[in-house]
């Protein structure tokens, strides 16, 4: 649709009428019309190729945010899939709440991208096995707000970057870094607070194996109202039944074009 007006067609007319969106007058010729209004020849194919150019815009969009969690992956030996598996679930929950495409993309973006202020950490701090000193976890803790630089100057990704800056904050307040608490934390990010705390109970680390889905609910249901947005943790058992299958399948590469079709 161009404005409420159909693709299929362009009508003949010798009456005079005028286009809704540039204004001019229409005395013979092709036009399109619907709802009431006009739209001429001109303006009718100038949207036809605004929309390609559009859908080709989002796939270098998606292409430029693969492309920067590629490159966290590489540096970040033990990540994995973890940040597609997070987008990919926290999809499932926001669907609850919106059938909105653009913000949907947001989410998504801003769920894969949410670790990408790590390529900021050094990675004496980064890759260290040990546990971190004191020192080492104000470093760490730097990286919302290095994600947050790094994705602000991108003019699409501009809601995603405040789900990076607001990924590690609590419903309580007392999390990191502005320490934000309840409706203050940005839609997306409460909803991935769930899911990130899925996906790593769920998933090997290098030092204990992967808990169950089970463990990780009660955890979850555990938070409720402290860690977690309580409207988050309803969706989160309103869709058990898809994230344990999810979750028992790791959302690998296979299922990922799936949900990003189910998406636009």
């Amino acid at each position: 649709m161009y404005g409420g007006f159909p693709e299929r067609g362009m009508n003949r007319t010798t009456d005079a009428r005028t286009c809704h969106y540039c204004g001019t007058r229409i005395d013979a010729g092709a036009f399109a019309r619907g709802e009431g209004r006009y739209c001429c020849e001109g303006c009718y194919l100038r949207e036809r190729e605004f929309r390609a150019v559009r859908d080709a815009t989002h796939q270098a969009m998606q292409a430029l945010a693969e492309a920067l969690t590629a490159a966290l992956d590489a540096r970040e030996h033990e990540t994995g899939l973890h940040s597609k598996r997070a987008a990919c679930h926290t999809l499932v929950l926001a669907r609850r709440f919106t059938g909105d495409d653009g913000q949907l993309k947001q989410i998504y973006w801003g769920a894969l991208l949410h670790d990408i202020g790590k390529i900021g950490i050094p990675d004496a701090v980064l890759l260290k096995h040990g546990a971190l000193t004191e020192a080492e976890q104000v470093v760490m803790r730097a990286h919302p707000e290095k994600g947050h630089a790094i994705l602000k100057a991108v003019p699409f990704m501009q809601e995603a970057a405040e789900i990076v800056l607001a990924h590690e904050e609590r419903y309580d307040g007392r999390g990191y870094p502005r320490g934000l608490a309840g409706e203050a934390i940005p839609f997306g990010a409460r909803l991935f607070a769930v899911i990130d705390t899925l996906d790593a109970i769920t998933s090997d680390r290098p030092y204990r194996k992967a808990a169950s889905f089970d463990a990780a609910r009660a955890e979850i249901l555990r938070g409720r109202g402290s860690q977690f947005d309580p409207s988050a943790c309803e969706a989160f058992v309103a869709e058990e039944a898809v994230l344990r299958e999810m979750v028992a399948l790791k959302c690998g590469e296979a299922a990922l074009p799936t949900a990003l079709a189910n998406m636009v």
